[in-house]
């Protein structure tokens, strides 16, 4: 199975970062995209408009979040783990992003889909 390794700082404080990654309303004022699921450790969510779905397994306010993580064409029962670990770097948030167990043939596609559909919005709507 394939990794991606990514870490994108964000001038933002780790608890805006975190709360635009886990929390449906916010995460869709950053993307503009449909989301819905709650922000609860072991919580379901989907994310623009059902075409990612998962479950949030472990999130430590405003530091971790892990979740169980696919997308809708991948075969039924597959999940990646996605990690985000938030480091505050004085007035900004380092995030540390590591996404594991997902199909070889995916990586390009996802790498590039993290960058345009996840970190660009989140770093222009947090300012």
């Amino acid at each position: 199975m394939a990794t991606i390794h990514q870490e994108i700082v964000f001038s933002a404080p780790a608890g805006r970062v975190y709360r635009a990654i886990v929390d449906a309303g916010e995460f869709s004022k950053a993307t503009g995209a449909p989301t819905a699921g709650n922000a609860a450790e072991g919580a379901a969510f989907s994310a623009f408009g059902g075409h990612i779905t998962g479950r949030h397994v472990e999130l430590v306010a405003d530091k971790l979040i892990v979740q169980a993580w696919r997308a809708k064409t991948w075969p039924a029962g597959s999940y990646s783990i996605s990690r985000f670990e938030l480091r505050p770097e004085g007035d900004k948030t380092r995030l540390v992003f590591d996404h594991d167990a997902f199909p070889e043939d995916q990586r390009e596609h996802l790498a590039k889909g993290w960058q345009e559909n996840y970190w660009e919005p989140i770093r222009k709507y947090l300012g």
